[in-house]
């Protein structure tokens, strides 16, 4: 074997070596990302349980595991208006949520607040597919809308102080029927906990998955 030969094996050999590496840091590299993001996702979700646990029955709401927090039913089916009680409910809620979502170990991490609205597929269901879907796009988007519009105009010192972190961050979707909530038999929708709005936190890039 000549001498060309072997410089290239050896050439060979540290470029293995260095994929080897980088592969390795790669891996610690997502790991510590994944390791972060589970402690922000635990932090958040042990400060809302603490500050809401208490309202959760009386609201009709619950917080799920990746923090979304969930109120089932707030509206009449087929309506986009919000019912005067839960215009009461979104008084004490949202200001509470925001002094959450804005202590310095959340704040700087919020990519987006999204108000998300999302209804059964009963409303509009003898019309055909398409234009049920559209009919319940259009009324879910005015849902998110609405409650959203409500609760930035909410005028509380939390609220006003964060108003312009607020209009960077907040979003309505309408979110029509694509994600039902079915009964314990996991085949029947739940049509009164479908019909709900949603407070779902996503975090920055460099934190997602």
């Amino acid at each position: 074997m000549d001498d060309n030969s072997e410089s290239w094996i050896n050439i060979a050999d540290i470029m293995s070596a260095l994929m080897m590496i980088f592969m390795f840091i790669s891996i610690a590299f997502l790991y510590q990302l994944q390791n972060e993001k589970e402690i922000y996702r635990v932090q958040l979700n042990k400060a809302l349980h603490k500050e809401f646990d208490g309202n959760l029955n009386q609201w009709n709401a619950e917080i799920t595991g990746d923090n979304i927090f969930r109120f089932s039913t707030p509206f009449q089916e087929g309506s986009d208006k919000i019912p005067e009680d839960f215009n009461a409910i979104l008084d004490e809620f949202f200001p509470r949520y925001i002094k959450i979502l804005t202590l310095s170990n959340f704040k700087d991490e919020i990519e987006e607040i999204r108000v998300e609205g999302h209804t059964s597929s009963g409303w509009g269901k003898l019309d055909s597919h398409k234009t049920n879907y559209l009919k319940n796009m259009d009324l879910s988007q005015k849902r998110a809308n609405n409650v959203l519009s409500y609760a930035y105009n909410i005028n509380t010192p939390f609220v006003d102080n964060n108003r312009p972190w607020l209009e960077k961050k907040l979003r309505a979707n309408g979110m029509a029927f694509s994600n039902l909530i079915y009964l314990d038999d996991g085949l029947s929708q739940d049509e009164k906990k479908s019909r709900r709005v949603e407070f779902r936190v996503t975090t920055k890039d460099h934190m997602k998955p």
